[in-house]
């Protein structure tokens, strides 16, 4: 018989950097959950990933005080970022460019976050990302 859920927990932490500090400690501490448990859990799970790149992460507390969770794919804004090799966005997208990102690297993203986006195939994948481009100040060129 499956667990009744008590909470649910949404954080973004960077992999294999997991520890009682804030956010981790004060959001399970809060559900009597073992938070050393999860630290461990997390950091042996993403420990062969880069360092920094940013794992959305949501924990489903149970009745009994034990817990699961599930990794998600990093933030597209994280990869483009990263794609672009810029620090961050722009604070005005419309007016201010900040960097350049390709087709082939918008479909690179799209391919590796497709199972987290609500899209039914990878064109719709596709325009999403680079709906979330142009937000940042980022300019799609073809190539």
């Amino acid at each position: 018989m499956a667990k009744e859920v008590v909470a649910t927990i949404k954080l973004q932490i960077e992999a294999g950097q997991a520890s009682p500090a804030p956010p981790v400690g004060p959001a399970l501490g809060q559900h009597n959950v073992n938070i050393m448990d999860f630290v461990r859990l997390f950091n042996d799970r993403t420990g062969k990933m880069e360092p920094g790149t940013i794992v959305p992460v949501i924990i489903s507390v149970h009745k009994d005080k034990t817990f699961n969770f599930v990794m998600k794919s990093p933030p597209a804004s994280f990869l483009l970022k990263k794609a672009a090799g810029i620090a961050k966005g722009s604070g005005q997208p419309n007016m201010e460019k900040v960097g350049k990102v390709t087709d082939a690297q918008v479909e690179e993203i799209a391919k590796l976050k497709m199972e987290d986006l609500n899209a039914n195939d990878i064109e719709a994948a596709k325009n999403i990302i680079k709906g979330t481009a142009r937000n940042m100040g980022l300019e799609i060129i073809s190539g």
